[in-house]
């Protein structure tokens, strides 16, 4: 039942047209149910199903605590992208897609330095300090740099996962990605290879009201990985103090049976002295009594009888 209410909204957000027969790729075919009017028609059931697959996947990379970057550059997508997106705080990119942007990640690192340096700049007040051209041509640099790496500035590391919307269009993304193994999650329509992607969505890719739709379904996802991880943080966050106190208190309790050993073994600051030896001694301090005693009576010039 819950299946068919998806089908039937993913149906009204039109999700389901494909591109026009002649710009099919033949390696869409297990995900195309009819052709209708020329135009190749989406098996909804099976994106339903890839879309609930690439939900859970990306739930798990959330609540890992890795970067997932959103790659949306055509016109449909951008606006759409950006605003749910920022909502889970998520990198992404909705411009021209910088080249070597993963496999030449340091480089990229350091013009989104050099735009936090451009920010120091203004706050400290060097930045007034230069002619008014030089100013000029510092806000056009810092303006150009927002508009292409403001969204990934708090990306440090390279991102766990890349999702992109038409990788046709994004196909450097996808070779750049594949490069470095990272895997790939993308709205595939009837004229990509879904062979290069490691969780795709069969969707139409170009209808506004279509991407909006997966583009929320997946975003809900990421939320419920990064609220996953924050509420077991809470967890580990109260347990900690505990298991600290814990700790503590095993450490004050060994010196205590230590101490308890040594009392035991010796009660009056001397070792203790087991029976046999007491009695091994007794018998020694007797016969040197005997002994001294009949030793006595020889210098005496006495015997026995006499005695």
């Amino acid at each position: 039942m819950a299946d068919n209410k998806q089908v039937k909204e993913l149906l009204d957000a039109g999700v389901h047209f494909g591109h026009l027969t002649r710009k099919w790729n033949p390696n869409m075919a297990p995900y195309i149910y009819m052709e209708r009017n020329g135009i190749h028609i989406i098996n909804l059931y099976k994106t339903t199903a890839k879309l609930a697959e690439a939900n859970e996947a990306l739930a798990k990379i959330a609540a890992s605590g890795r970067k997932i970057l959103f790659v949306a550059t055509k016109k449909q997508a951008k606006d759409i992208v950006a605003e749910k997106v920022k909502n889970v705080n998520m990198p992404y990119i909705t411009e021209r897609w910088p080249g070597g942007m993963l496999t030449n990640f340091i480089t990229i690192r350091k013009a989104v330095k050099k735009m936090a340096s451009i920010d120091r700049m203004k706050q400290d007040g060097t930045f007034m300090t230069l002619s008014k051209k030089e100013r000029l041509a510092v806000d056009r640099l810092r303006a150009k740099l927002e508009k292409n790496l403001g969204s990934i500035s708090e990306m440090s590391r390279l991102p766990g996962a890349l999702f992109i919307v038409d990788t046709t269009r994004e196909h450097i993304a996808v070779k750049e990605a594949k490069k470095l193994n990272i895997p790939i999650f993308a709205m595939v329509d009837t004229n990509s290879d879904p062979r290069e992607i490691d969780y795709a969505i069969p969707s139409n890719d170009d209808a506004s009201k279509s991407i909006e739709k997966i583009i929320t379904s997946v975003t809900d996802a990421v939320a419920a990985g990064l609220a996953e991880r924050k509420s077991g943080k809470d967890e580990d966050d109260q347990e900690a103090p505990k298991k600290k106190k814990e700790a503590k208190t095993d450490k004050a309790d060994k010196p205590k049976k230590k101490r308890v050993a040594v009392e035991a073994t010796s009660v009056s600051g001397a070792p203790t002295v087991s029976t046999s030896d007491a009695k091994a001694k007794k018998d020694a301090t007797e016969s040197a009594v005997l002994e001294s005693k009949s030793e006595t009576m020889e210098k005496a010039g006495l015997t026995k009888e006499e005695e």
